[in-house]
Order: structure tokens, then sequence, then C-alpha cells
């Protein structure tokens, strides 16, 4: 395995604030390494430093004379009439007949190559900027955040080629699941550090908590150890005959290891304020017709979004998602047909942009305060700034200075706090870091509102959704199923195959959610869920039987560490560790299969 680039005691710093100190890190050829780390850690400035874009202070970046690097950055610069041909064509190696074809697993049609760049939406463009990545055939890919903006099927091409790509690449996201589905390393970027750990985020994770809890460990032995020798010190520093001794010990301080245990990053916990009361019915639409002007995006939208509802609008780019938030939010009217709040209604609605209404001259707390409900308290503002990650004089900066990701966390509290009986979010966890991710997922699964969503993160809509409304072809139609079921419809090909044969397909109102399409292909399902359930008791079986064998492991240590002492003990004690370690490990493993067979199970009685 050879080495493609190396970071060597890398400093780099804006203004007061230190992002790398003394970093170090190497990549590999074919290692595929998911970046991850805190807003504003220093992801993106890393790869603009490997890119030349921006240098370090000090340090050095080594790189292998076959090193061909390609970068696909968040943001690109395009000439108002520059064609998806001319873009593909700079800078290309692979022909551009092999980009078409290519370009073709990415929903780039031929048509759009004769198209501008920037007349194409945010999804489709960012499918160009794959593409052109592609076509430059680089042995090293940098990819920022490539999932964001893009739908579900796109996100799964993309992961499929990244899965098979022989080449290394470095990629920022924060959507775990497709981290998890796509990489062989972590490297992570966080108070200074750039730490790079072997396997995929479930790896690392475990990795990080075992690292944590060793640390933590080696450093209280050895402050007991200090404490021991400065209370034999107070004790006998006096005596002559034990003064010698004292000072001998005294100075065994200075020579005895630091454990720097640094302090572990602000985790949010978003608490939102109790949804105001609602009727029923929260929005009924019925024989809707929705779009712009003239142009009819969906037709015929009959719906009602119950009281409770945590509803899932998924579809491919363009199919209309966004549409139809806007309308449930009050946004657009239908162009026709009916659109009605329910009693004592309102709406909170997160658009995909919202951040860039900001005031760029106010401040945090101002714009968290100039939305809130009239009930909420000034400490629930206070509360919320700090579950979004502003705390002390934070709560004080203005929106012009804010990254990217700070604003909207703003926008996101701004909605929030609204106690709205029912939440509108488009593609609310883009930008955001792993920590608010799993803040606001954990406060949307127990939240007592209506809530109907759009969002790329797998792992957020599988945990929020109960309900799975697909947009397609200009209508909107219940799923019948789970999203899980949904996702793997899109991978087995089944639900292209749904859409491809589907002519005109017939609305399904919420009184026929349970209705299921003929063309279906259940067996297959059915087949799949069989072999996932039989699969996870298998893994469950071995797993009882291995905590069986622990515990009486843990047991019989317990008996011989009463009958030791010495060197016999420390070694009893130290299999305990371990035993017990082990013991943590596997009934983590035990609910987590357990969680997953449930589903398959409830799953396969909703197929019969």
């Amino acid at each position: 395995m050879s080495n493609l680039l190396q970071l060597q005691a890398g400093f780099k710093s804006f203004g007061t604030k230190s992002l790398f100190n003394d970093a170090n890190f190497a990549i590999n050829d074919d290692e595929h390494v998911g970046v991850i780390g805190p807003n504003g850690a220093g992801k993106t400035t890393l790869f603009k430093i490997l890119t030349d874009q921006e240098g370090l202070d000090e340090g050095i970046i080594v790189k292998s004379k076959s090193l061909r690097l390609g970068y696909l950055a968040q943001h690109d610069q395009w000439g108002p009439e520059e064609s998806v041909e001319h873009y593909l064509s700079e800078n290309a190696k692979t022909p551009l007949w092999e980009l078409r074809s290519l370009g073709k697993e990415l929903g780039i049609t031929d048509d759009l190559f004769d198209k501008p760049v920037v007349s194409l939406s945010g999804g489709y463009r960012m499918r160009c900027k794959l593409l052109y990545l592609i076509g430059q055939e680089p042995n090293l890919m940098l990819l920022d955040e490539p999932t964001n903006y893009l739908d579900l099927e796109t996100t799964l091409v993309l992961e499929k080629f990244l899965q098979g790509y022989k080449g290394a690449f470095l990629l920022i996201s924060h959507d775990r699941e497709f981290l998890r589905r796509t990489t062989d390393h972590i490297l992570e970027v966080e108070q200074g550090d750039i730490t790079k750990f072997n396997g995929n985020l479930d790896d690392y994770f475990e990795q990080k908590e075992m690292l944590r809890s060793q640390l933590e460990a080696r450093a209280m032995s050895l402050q007991e150890k200090k404490n021991e020798i400065l209370e034999f010190v107070a004790r006998f520093g006096a005596k002559a005959s034990k003064a010698k001794q004292a000072q001998s010990r005294l100075k065994s301080l200075d020579k005895m290891e630091t454990i720097e245990l640094k302090s572990l990053p602000v985790k949010a916990a978003i608490k939102l304020p109790a949804p105001s009361k609602a009727g029923k019915h929260i929005i009924t639409l019925e024989n809707a017709d929705c779009g712009y002007g003239e142009k009819v995006v969906l037709k015929n939208v009959n719906y009602i979004l119950k009281n409770g509802d945590h509803l899932a609008v998924v579809g491919l780019n363009g199919a209309g998602k966004s549409t139809f938030l806007k309308v449930l939010a009050q946004v657009m009217k239908p162009l026709s047909g009916k659109m009605e709040l329910g009693y004592q209604v309102s709406v909170g609605y997160y658009a995909q942009h919202v951040a860039e209404n900001l005031n760029p001259n106010g401040t945090v707390l101002s714009e968290l305060e100039a939305k809130a409900h009239k009930e909420v308290t000034s400490q629930e503002i206070l509360n919320m700034a700090g579950s979004l990650l502003f705390s002390g004089a934070d709560v004080r900066k203005k929106i012009s200075v804010l990254s990217g990701g700070e604003k909207s966390r703003v926008a996101l509290g701004q909605i929030l706090l609204q106690k709205a009986p029912c939440l509108i979010l488009d593609e609310p966890t883009n930008h955001l870091d792993f920590q608010t991710v799993e803040a606001l997922t954990q406060a949307l699964m127990k939240y007592e509102g209506t809530l109907a969503v759009v969002s790329h993160d797998r792992s957020f809509i599988r945990r929020v959704a109960k309900k799975i409304l697909e947009i397609n072809h200009g209508q909107a139609s219940v799923y019948p199923g789970t999203y899980d079921e949904y996702v793997w419809s899109l991978q087995s090909g089944a639900l292209a195959q749904r859409r491809a044969e589907t002519t005109t397909p017939e609305l399904h109102s919420n009184k026929s959610e349970k209705l299921r399409p003929p063309d279906f292909n259940y067996k297959d399902m059915k087949k799949n869920l069989d072999r996932e359930f039989k699969s996870s008791e298998k893994a469950l079986a071995a797993l009882d039987l291995k905590l069986e064998t622990l515990g009486k492991e843990i047991k019989t240590l317990n008996h011989k560490i009463a009958s030791s002492s010495g060197t016999v003990l420390k070694e009893t004690i130290d299999l305990l560790v371990k035993a017990q370690k082990e013991i943590e490990i596997a009934e983590a493993e035990w609910l987590v299969i357990s969680e997953k067979r449930d589903q398959v199970s409830d799953s396969l009685r909703k197929l019969k």
C-alpha cells in the first residue's frame, strides 16, 4: 500500500482561533476515508489546504509524485451561459461520449448537456460536479458534503459508485448512513487535532469510547499514585529518618506520565416547547393542483395531514417535494382546488434557504426572540440557543459573522420556538453537524405535534417518520410500507419498475393507505425480509450464548479476586475489566440487532 499524501506538524489559525495544532495524518491509496467533526472545526479548510487554495501557518504537505487530486467543493462558480457540456469538457481526461454514458447513471440525460449549468436545480448541479470530478480520473478525491440536495435515488447511485471506487477518497459528510456504507477509515477533526481511525463510523464510535475510558482509567490511576506520594511527603517530610525518601518521592512526581484529557465537544440537547393545541385534521387538500403560474407541478392532490402525523415526503429531485411543502405551509396557494387549515392550526416552516432571510445586523439572541411565540420565556430562548451550541457570549454574535451551519441553526431555532402545532421542514439537516442532527432527531421523535419533512438523511427519516408520501410524475401517493422498505425498493429496482409501468398512477388518499400497487414485487420483499429475520435470530442466539459464557467467567473471576494478592490479583482484575467491557459491547450489539429484528417482524406482518 503506497502513500498518497501526508500532513506533517500542521498549524493553522484564523485570528485568535486555532484550527490545527501540530496535526499529523497520512492517506494511502485505496483508502475510503470519512472526515467528521463539529461545524467550524476546520474540515473544509483542511480540503482547501490540501488543494493549495490556502496555506499552513506551519508544517508541510508531502504529496506522492503519482497523486492525481480531484476536489468536489460545496460551491462553484459558472458563467451565466456555460453549458453542462462545456463545463464537463474542461480538464476532462475521460472522453465526452463516456461521460454522457456515465451521466445517465446520475440522471443527467442527453438534453441537459446543452442547458446552462446555472439553470439547473441544486441537486442536478451537484450531479454535474460529480461527473466533472469523475472525468478528471483522480486517484484521490476530496468530496465536501456531496449528498447535500441530492435525492435518495441519486444518493444511492453515488453510494454504489463510491463503494466500488478503486482509488482513495476523503469524504466530508454529516450523513451517518452514507458514511457508514462508503468508508473504511474515519478522520476526526476536533479541537485542533486530526486523528485517523481504522474501520467505519460504527467502529469509530466504539474506538473513541474505549480510548476515552482507557485514558480516564489511566489518569485516575496516576492521580491516585500522586496523591499517595503527596500524602507520604506531608506525613514524613519533617522526620529526619524519612526526609531522604520523601525528597526522592517528590522527584518521582516530575517523571510521572501526564495524561491530558481534553474536554468533550459540547453536545446539543434540544427541548422543544410544547406545541399549541389543535384539532384532529391539521391540513386538508382536496383536488388541489399545485405549481407556479401556468405550470402544474402536482395534479389533483387529495391528502389529509392529521394531528400527530410524522410524515416524510420522498421522491426525485424536481418531482415537487418542496412545492408540496410550500403549499402545506401556505407559502404558495393551490392553482385550483382546496387547501384548508384545521382549527387553531399555525405552521412553522423551515425552507432550504431560510437562513438567507436572517437579519445580518441582528444577533443570535435577537433573531431567536423575533420569531419566538409570545408564551415562550426568555430562559427558554436562552436554553434553545444553548442547545444549538450558542452559549455565553456567542448569543451576542452578529448574524453576519456566522458560518453557514451556524446560520442554519439560528433559523432552525426560530422555527422550533414558535410552539406551532405543525412543523414543515425542508432539508433541516443540511449543514448541521452530527451532534445537532442527533439532537434534532431525538427532539422530533418525541414531538407531540404534527410534522411533514423532506430530508436526504436516511437515519434521520427512518427514526422520525411514521408515514411516507411519495411524489412521482405529478402525483402524490401514500407509500404502503415503512421507510426501510421504500429504500429497499429503490435499491432493488422494484420501485423504478413500478414507476416505469405506471402511466396514469392513481392518487392514494388517507382512506386508501392500506392498498398495495398490484405490480409491486412483494414476493421478493418478503423473501428478503425473511432472510433478514432469520439472520437476526441467529445473531441473537450467538450473543445470548456469549453473554452466558461471559457471565460465568465474571462470577469465577470475582471469586478468584477474594483470595488473590500481588501480581495474581492485578492480572485477575485486568481480566475482569476486559470481560465486563466485552459484556457491555455484546449487550449493546444485542439491543441493536433485537430492535432491527422487531422492525423486520413488523414489516413482515404488514405484508400479510
